[in-house]
């Protein structure tokens, strides 16, 4: 894995917005894989031109950051009819209803459940070997430093899911993080990063403590010991793991602390830690890495700009937010990054194309600014 050792390098956290030409493609016809393979081509080069230097294929390959796993595992039924309540929203859909009904309206009467009716095994070697293949196609000719490909972690797989089949939560977690080991494997032998996406770790954090501390305490720890599990045999410098509060537009006031789940952050075997930064509900927690020590050899990519708004944001103020966390954890352990992804799922875009393309520009700007101070 690449490390700031000359210059601040620069990345996002994966899901772009997809073109529409792509959104509308049947991805049953024939040809679709080849314009799969020529949309993420376009995208890489893209990125490249910016100035992105650690990208990746836009994850132009799933339909969404999580619930794609679904497809690529046995054992796991739909169910439109039964309804389930939204547990990773925490107190916010109990004080803000109305601006949630407004944003999000599909969530208020609750989520279709997804359960797990049967043992899971993982189907989808496949389709992250494409996911792979299109990528490194696309990065021939292409100049950047590296590259990675997202895959779910085991505590949001399935965040709408019921277990009905094994006998115990911890049967059913491992479950699933055996069948992920799989996908990390698949990732990792394709010569790339591994990315792992985690967002309800956080999510679960207000809907569980309200139970008690403990409780969310022993719901994460089980999800991290799995994730570990999982990452067996991949190095920890070929893994990097993303940590937000979701990318949808609510006030987040029910967020987890970033100080109250770092510890199980830094538990999990990876060699960089995304954690989303730059929002004005999150930007103050710059403060945890104060009495919060980054382990040695680790990388922080803290987000320097978000999803949660149009505005984008100066290249000063992004130099200013690197330059903070390269005086807390060290210049050469900083990697500019984004809070989260600009798409969801595939049909829903949180900023407009030409916004998150600028917001881009702005890292890479901002990070060259930063640049230029910390090594003068």
């Amino acid at each position: 894995m690449k490390r700031s050792e000359e210059r601040i390098l620069t990345t996002h956290v994966g899901s772009l917005v997809r073109p529409p030409e792509l959104l509308t493609a049947d991805d049953k016809g024939d040809g679709f894989e080849d314009f799969l393979k020529a949309s993420v081509a376009d995208v890489v080069e893209r990125q490249a031109e910016i100035g992105i230097d650690i990208i990746n294929d836009g994850e132009y390959g799933k339909a969404s950051w999580s619930t794609y796993v679904l497809d690529r595992m046995t054992g796991w039924e739909r169910r439109p009819d039964q309804l389930r309540p939204v547990e990773w929203m925490g107190r916010d859909l109990e004080r803000f209803p109305e601006q949630i009904a407004q944003e999000m309206p599909q969530v208020i009467q609750g989520r279709p459940t997804e359960a797990c009716i049967g043992p899971i095994t993982y189907t989808g070697t496949d389709l992250v070997r494409r996911d792979v293949a299109h990528l490194k196609a696309a990065l021939d000719g292409v100049q950047v430093e590296e590259a990675f490909v997202t895959a779910v972690a085991p505590a949001s797989t399935a965040y709408d899911g019921v277990n009905e089949y094994y006998d115990n939560e911890r049967d059913y977690i491992y479950a699933i993080a055996d069948a992920l080991r799989e996908e990390y494997h698949a990732i990792y032998e394709g010569g790339v990063l591994v990315q792992v996406d985690d967002a309800v770790l956080a999510n679960m954090y207000d809907h569980l403590v309200r139970q008690s501390p403990q409780r969310y305490r022993e719901w994460a720890g089980l999800r991290v010991e799995a994730l570990n599990h999982a990452l067996e045999g991949i190095p920890e410098d070929r893994v990097r793991y993303h940590v937000c509060f979701g990318s949808w537009h609510i006030p987040h006031t029910a967020d987890a602390p970033l100080e109250a789940i770092v510890d199980f952050v830094l538990q999990v075997r990876a060699g960089a830690y995304a954690i989303e930064s730059a929002n004005v509900r999150h930007e103050h927690e710059w403060r945890v890495w104060e009495d919060t020590k980054l382990p040695a050899g680790k990388i922080l990519i803290p987000g320097v700009v978000t999803h949660h708004t149009v505005t984008v944001e100066h290249p000063r103020l992004v130099a200013d937010r690197i330059i903070r966390f390269a005086k807390l954890v060290g210049r050469e352990n900083v990697i500019a990054g984004t809070d989260c992804g600009f798409a969801q799922v595939d049909t829903i875009q949180r900023v407009h194309p030409t916004v998150m393309w600028a917001k881009l520009e702005a890292v890479v700007e901002g990070a060259a600014l930063a640049t230029k101070e910390l090594w003068s």
